[in-house]
């Protein structure tokens, strides 16, 4: 069985898309549907924007889930048993499968992303990569923290990500320095994504969603909030809420796809993260699209 997979935040890069409209003619008018549909040119940004532009969170966000998305839409190999998404790639994996369209995938996004980013201008939230330590020990000494500090993405048996309060992600990351993590890295974003500082997205989020019709899905997805499969739109749409606030069980969700008879990963997206977080669970991986 051959599963797809999507990446998040982080995999995004300067020039993205913009050989993708040269070649393609389903691609550009793709491109330009997206700069329609939400009513500034998000393509120039792709092609022609800076780094830090296109690092916003509400930029980086559309551009991944276009890129992404457009990817899906025109490989002719495109045709999952399964499909899983990191995070934002949730959304590409679900208009790649044609749950929603693309259209209504745009707006989504584009709100879930505003939202997101206004919570990163009004709190002081960070992340960090941790390596080299068991999951039930970060999970411990985040726990016994005072302040907002969860895991956040189980990425791999060596990588656990963690979310908050930037100065409860001090004290936490110095707490598991003197413990033994083999390394850790404070990511360069100002959010505290997948953590309870997102519940008034979520809940806005919640009550947006409502606005838009869901498709039952042709193919399991395996959804960040429990790693399981889920085909049926209610059940969908009420996930994708939920991992606003909720971790990414990522390696969970890899795990339950081998198990469930996937023999090959293909991610589809920009970068390469999802490539080297699969040589850490699964020798499976096969190629890039």
């Amino acid at each position: 069985m051959k599963a797809y997979l999507f990446p998040g935040q982080g995999s995004q890069f300067m020039g993205m898309g913009k050989n993708l409209y040269k070649n393609s003619d389903d691609a550009k008018k793709l491109f330009r549907l997206a700069d329609d549909v939400l009513g500034f040119g998000i393509t120039s940004i792709m092609f022609e924007g800076s780094i830090n532009i296109l690092k916003k969170t509400k930029n980086t966000q559309l551009a991944i889930y276009i890129y992404s998305v457009i990817k899906a839409k025109i490989s002719k190999n495109f045709n999952p048993d399964m499909v899983a998404g990191h995070s934002l790639g949730e959304f590409s994996a679900l208009a790649a499968i044609d749950v929603f369209s693309f259209e209504d995938g745009l707006i989504l996004v584009n709100k879930r992303a505003s939202m997101m980013q206004k919570i990163c201008e009004s709190i002081h939230g960070g992340m960090a990569v941790i390596f080299g330590l068991e999951d039930s020990i970060i999970e411990d000494i985040c726990k016994k923290d005072k302040g907002i500090i969860v895991p956040s993405n189980y990425n791999s048996p060596e990588q656990l990500v963690i979310s908050g309060e930037y100065t409860a992600l001090k004290r936490v990351c110095f707490s598991l320095k003197k413990i033994g993590a083999k390394r850790i890295f404070i990511l360069p974003v100002h959010g505290a994504f997948h953590s309870p500082i997102m519940e008034p997205a979520q809940k806005k989020l919640k009550k947006f969603i409502q606005k838009f019709f869901f498709k039952d899905s042709k193919c399991p997805i395996y959804q960040n909030v429990t790693a399981q499969s889920f085909t049926k739109s209610n059940d969908i749409k009420k996930n994708i809420v939920e991992q606003l606030t909720s971790p990414v069980k990522w390696k969970q969700s890899i795990k339950n796809m081998i198990d469930h008879g996937a023999i090959s990963f293909t991610e589809i997206g920009p970068g390469n993260i999802l490539q080297g977080l699969m040589k850490k669970i699964s020798k499976n991986f096969t190629k890039k699209i």
